[in-house]
């Protein structure tokens, strides 16, 4: 989706979370070109050049891909002007975007044939490529042959970090978003990796509440899915009826569990972990 000559723009550049992770986008190799602010065109941050509208910083840099920091009140037009200019894949990490505002852009999307990562998302890295869109703590991910996908930011860091120490690098790593309502789902990331030639195997990191997990099993086991899959789910011993911190995370009227989806896999030919640290264990058998 993204390498080290992929042309990065950033949404909210001027803002503390988007100056700040900009400056580690940079440190780990990422080609941010751009910046945009309305009102603040002409200034820069980390020496990149800020605009006040994508339209112009696309014209000017060429950039190719937007990181979206943008407040809550105001993302869904700034993914909108993203999607109109073209630009993919799009990465949104903003939080607490209302589902109805998500699905107006997850549908501009579709349409204009762009790829949404997020809402509420780390956003993704490629390791081979030191290059990131998002706010990945960078030091726990190693160059390797394991793409993950996952709901849940921290406990991607936490899981990547066991596979980093027992020597299992990545080539791909993409938070799918803790929100009912994203862009790119489980199965099109398996779509994706499928076809990618430094993928050797995939690990899914799924959570309570949502059918992503179910669905992405029936998807394995109807294609015959050719890489072996190892998965977890989160919320093993959540509370039914209990929201977890993400929007997505809430079992209702048993649907949803930790035991439905780990079933799910199961049955279609995929290991599931028990614990974080026993997903590298698993990788092994393949690897």
């Amino acid at each position: 989706m993204i390498e080290s000559t992929t042309r990065v723009l950033v949404q909210g550049i001027t803002g503390r979370h988007g100056s700040f992770h900009t400056g580690l986008m940079l440190e780990y190799g990422t080609n941010v070109v751009a910046g945009v602010t309305p009102g603040k065109g002409g200034e820069e941050v980390h020496g990149v050049p800020v605009f006040d509208t994508v339209e112009e910083a696309v014209d000017e840099t060429g950039a190719e891909a937007s990181v979206v920091f943008v407040p809550a009140p105001f993302a869904p037009d700034a993914v909108m002007e993203a999607i109109e200019a073209g630009l993919d894949p799009i990465v949104v990490i903003t939080e607490h975007i209302p589902a109805h505002d998500t699905m107006m852009f997850v549908q501009l999307a579709e349409e204009y044939g762009v790829r949404i990562i997020g809402p509420n998302t780390p956003g993704i890295i490629v390791p081979p490529e030191r290059t990131k869109m998002g706010i990945m703590p960078h030091q726990v991910f190693s160059e390797g042959s394991v793409a993950v996908a996952s709901r849940s930011g921290t406990l991607t860091y936490e899981i990547v970090h066991h596979l980093t120490e027992a020597g299992i690098g990545q080539s791909v790593c993409v938070g799918l978003g803790g929100d009912t309502v994203v862009g790119m789902t489980f199965i099109d990331f398996l779509e994706m990796v499928e076809e990618d030639p430094d993928t050797e195997a995939v690990v899914l990191i799924g959570e309570i509440g949502g059918s992503a997990e179910e669905e992405a099993a029936e998807y394995i086991a109807e294609t015959d899915y050719p890489k072996p899959v190892v998965a977890y789910i989160a919320g093993r011993h959540a509370p039914p009826g209990k929201r977890m911190g993400h929007a997505g995370a809430i079992v209702h009227r048993g649907q949803g569990t930790a035991e439905s989806k780990e079933k799910a896999f199961l049955e279609a030919g995929v290991e599931v972990a028990k614990t974080p640290w026993e997903v590298p264990e698993l990788l092994k058998e393949y690897l």
